[in-house]
């Protein structure tokens, strides 16, 4: 695919994340989705410097290539908003149902992730990095940040926050 193809695709792809981004935090509960946006910003951006620092991963086309390494609509936009749906989604389930319903939102970032690494300059695994570790990392980030939005409604006594 032509450089301008990806780059249309990276411009169309964050702007539908930044349009829908509002519509995943502006809720009831606003506190626990703005945690849960800058932990995952936090936690995926981190990860994504140590990969990318250690040659697992490379982003040719990137936005600000200059300045980061990483790949910013993903780690600011497109993970977020994910990361938001999915703790919305199992808000209150056990953790079968919230193990279980990781595979819709994972299944289609790892096929999307896979093509976007065969077919495009869009990212480029090395050093034996391929799908299941894609799926892996994602899952563990995603169950993290899950966590990390569970301890907090337990010290705020098993309610959603409502300011």
């Amino acid at each position: 695919m032509t450089k301008k193809f990806e780059t249309l695709f990276l411009i169309i792809s964050s702007t539908i994340s930044i349009i829908l981004l509002p519509f995943a935090i502006y809720k009831k509960s606003f506190k626990d989705w703005v945690i849960v946006y800058l932990v995952s910003i936090l936690g995926n951006s981190l990860a994504d410097r140590y990969f990318v620092k250690k040659g697992f991963i490379k982003y040719k086309i990137r936005p600000f290539q200059r300045m980061f390494s990483i790949h910013l609509p993903f780690d600011f936009f497109h993970y977020p908003l994910l990361l938001l749906y999915y703790n919305q989604w199992t808000l209150n389930n056990g953790p079968v149902r919230i193990f279980l319903k990781l595979f819709p939102f994972l299944i289609p970032q790892v096929i999307i992730e896979t093509f976007a690494e065969k077919k495009t300059d869009l990212i480029t695994w090395k050093k034996g990095w391929s799908w299941y570790h894609s799926l892996i990392s994602l899952a563990v980030k995603f169950l993290v940040c899950r966590i990390i939005i569970a301890l907090i409604r337990v010290l705020n006594n098993k309610k959603v926050s409502t300011t």
